[in-house]
């Protein structure tokens, strides 16, 4: 990064209260509350928001997607997890 460059933010926006909070893109800011503060501007001009959160780009961590087999395989054994063997009944219609 160089020295003229901001530092870039993932902005998350929580909609309703009890919602969970969801990635709603990035941008670049020079601190968190330009990050918050930009975030609001640019992401809930319709007040589609209650909550904000900025996480600047360098601190977030993910799983190598090419070592997904490993780091899931685990859950797959464990089949109590997967509803595959309830039946649904028939005046459900959206599941």
């Amino acid at each position: 990064m160089s020295k003229k460059e901001w530092p870039l933010w993932e902005v998350f926006i929580r909609s309703k209260q009890g919602l969970s909070h969801k990635h709603a893109g990035s941008l670049r800011a020079a601190d968190e509350e330009m990050a918050i503060n930009n975030a609001r501007d640019v992401y809930t001009r319709r007040s589609e928001g209650v909550s904000i959160w900025v996480v600047e780009s360098k601190n977030v961590f993910a799983s190598d997607p090419s070592e997904a087999g490993p780091l899931f395989e685990p859950a797959n054994s464990k089949a109590y997890r997967h509803p595959t063997f309830y039946e649904v009944p028939d005046g459900i219609k959206h599941m």
